[in-house]
């Protein structure tokens, strides 16, 4: 696609993605919020969920640009849908375990999370992109440790909140996670950085497993 296509184009068009994607995450971020904020006061772990989903949509604002970014279709599809459906998740229920449980895993992913956000800075969007290859802080670990904590979030809300419809769409979250790591990977190993970090980590979510 991007060989059929001249450089200014190519990258006027990647600009209106980039002005698309922000507005619309921020816009449905707010949808969230406002849909979550009238439970906190019953429910206060449920704004571990907001921190978690806000600080993504906070660092995509603040990014900075990529020497590489996938155009293919089925990439930004996944990519939106894992970053989105999270976003949709509702409380209610009778939590599964004692609410601290749930509690300790979604301050345990949330943690998680905003350390490996911290090792990436800037490098950090919604499409597989190339923004420098990081190896610091839990990237020594494994190589997709933000994803890991949003997991994690997404266990410890669902065991606090446990709605059949929270199960479908974690669900189908971290399986469109899945994808985008796999699309990630791909446009990553292109920077022979990346593809010698691989060599000395080698597990994507789970040491030991996956």
């Amino acid at each position: 696609m991007t060989s059929a296509m001249d450089p200014k184009t190519e990258r006027r068009l990647q600009r209106m993605i980039d002005i698309g994607e922000r507005v619309f995450l921020a816009l449905l971020f707010l949808a969230f919020v406002v849909r979550l904020s009238h439970t906190i006061f019953l429910r206060p772990y449920n704004i571990l969920a907001i921190i978690s989903e806000g600080m993504g949509v906070y660092f995509i604002m603040v990014r900075r640009g990529a020497s590489a970014v996938t155009l293919r279709p089925l990439d930004w599809f996944a990519a939106l849908m894992g970053t989105t459906l999270p976003m949709f998740a509702q409380a209610g229920g009778q939590p599964l375990m004692p609410a601290a449980i749930g509690t300790t895993i979604m301050f345990t992913g949330l943690m998680l999370a905003i350390w490996a956000k911290a090792s990436l800075r800037h490098s950090f969007g919604i499409a597989a992109a190339n923004r420098g290859a990081i190896s610091e802080g839990p990237y020594r670990g494994v190589r997709h440790p933000m994803y890991a904590g949003y997991i994690l979030v997404y266990v410890g809300f669902s065991l606090n909140n446990p709605l059949l419809w929270n199960a479908a769409i974690y669900g189908a979250g971290i399986a469109f996670q899945i994808v985008r790591i796999m699309a990630e990977e791909r446009v990553l190993t292109q920077d022979p950085k990346y593809a010698d970090y691989r060599t000395h980590v080698r597990h994507r979510l789970v040491p030991g497993v996956f």
